[in-house]
Parts: C-alpha cells; sequence; structure tokens
C-alpha cells in the first residue's frame, strides 16, 4: 500500500486512474492544478506522485522542479499529450522519473507505477515482520502467530506504515502527516482511536502492548 498524489486537470481520466489505484489498496488523493500539488506536497509526504504536464496555471515540469528544489524525493511519474525528446529532455532534467505518453493503457500505468515503488527501500519486501506480526502485503493480509486479523483500511495503512520502521518514535504530526489522507479528519483523536482499535487486535493478554505511547513525544512499534 503506497501513499500517492495524481496532479492531473482532466477530472474523468484522474478518477479513473484513482479508483483502480485504490482498488490495489493504495492511498490516492486527487487535485487538478499546480498550485494545490505545492500545497499538497508542502504538508503531506507522499510514496510516489503521477503528475500531468500541462496543468493550468504552473505546468507540471514547474511542479516538479520547485518539489525537488526542496528537497522532495518522491518517484514522479509524468504524463503528456507530447512526445518529443526536447518534452521530455525539459521534464527528466526538472527530476522526473518517468514518462506516460497520453493516451495510454491502464496496465501500462500501473506496471510503470509498480517499478518506480519498488525503488523506495521500505517499498521493496511485500512481506514485512515484527515480533508474532507478519503484514503480507501483495495478499493484503495480517497475521497473528499464524491467525488471520481483520483490520479497517486505516488500521491497516498505520500498522504498515509502523512495521516499515519498528523501534521508530513518530509524532503524532507525522503519523497523520504520512498515513492519513489530507480529505480525512485528522486529529490527535484520531490517532488515539486508531492505536486502541489496533492494539485491541494485536497486543496479547499479560504482556505489553507492541505500540508503544511516550508521552508528549509519539508512538513505536516494539517487537
Amino acid at each position: 500500500m503506497a501513499k500517492i498524489l495524481i496532479v492531473e486537470d482532466d477530472k474523468s481520466l484522474a478518477l479513473s486512474i484513482q479508483d483502480h489505484l485504490e482498488l490495489d489498496k493504495h492511498r490516492v488523493e486527487h487535485v487538478e492544478n499546480g498550485e494545490d500539488a505545492l500545497a499538497y506536497l508542502n504538508v503531506n509526504t507522499y510514496d510516489l506522485i503521477i503528475l500531468d504536464v500541462g496543468l493550468p496555471g504552473i505546468s507540471g515540469v514547474e511542479v516538479c522542479s520547485t518539489f525537488r528544489s526542496r528537497g522532495g524525493k518522491a518517484p514522479i511519474l509524468m504524463l503528456t499529450a507530447n512526445n518529443t525528446l526536447q518534452d521530455k529532455e525539459s521534464g527528466f532534467s526538472a527530476g522526473v522519473d518517468d514518462y506516460l505518453t497520453k493516451p495510454f493503457h491502464v496496465k501500462e500505468l500501473f506496471l510503470r507505477v509498480k517499478a518506480l515503488l519498488r525503488r523506495p527501500a521500505a517499498l521493496i519486501s511485500d512481506n514485512l515482520t515484527v515480533g508474532a506480526l507478519t503484514l503480507d502485503r501483495s495478499k493484503y493480509a495480517v497475521l497473528l502467530h499464524g491467525n488471520t486479523i481483520r483490520l479497517s483500511p486505516i488500521e491497516y495503512a498505520l500498522l504498515e506504515f509502523l512495521m516499515r520502521h519498528p523501534g521508530r518514535t513518530f509524532s503524532q504530526d507525522e503519523l497523520l502527516e504520512k498515513v492519513w489522507s489530507s480529505a480525512s479528519e485528522r486529529t490527535a483523536d484520531t490517532i488515539r482511536t486508531c492505536v486502541r482499535k489496533l492494539r485491541a487486535k494485536i497486543d496479547q493478554p499479560g504482556k505489553p502492548s507492541m505500540i508503544e505511547n511516550l508521552h508528549g513525544i509519539g508512538y513505536r512499534l516494539m517487537p
């Protein structure tokens, strides 16, 4: 599961891409112009950006260049109606990782998305294991001592993120930024509620909780 931002002013195309990516269990957000894209990128962390070149106002190339100049590392798949070498040179110079020319088949987009998501080390393995917990990303399944446990999408997303970084402490603001979507309710109570529900499903009677709360600092997952 990855957190993906689509920047595309063609609403029907963007919604089609979003629907298919969400079916593959990704968390997807969509904006229609460069100004909104930069605003979202300034306060959120994404695993991948799907970026159209021909945006109203600030172009996709400008968005990419600004994002990279701010230290943005997420891979960028650029969508373009032009297939000229000059256009691609401009994009690659700005920091684009891959190009896809319109019109395209959705399957090709998925193949490129998967290839780009394999690049970050945190997303290489389909299986994550911490203590008695195993998370199988390919099957969207979580097992405790080999037994499947049922999680809501946001519980799954939070657990997956913490399992990628066992022992590392994250503040509430970091968790809201990295796990929750911009459109969702994002408060400290939101995190506390999600953590409480997760603990009820993954903790073992008589043992300390796997999700530690360091008062005033944040949360971490311990084996």
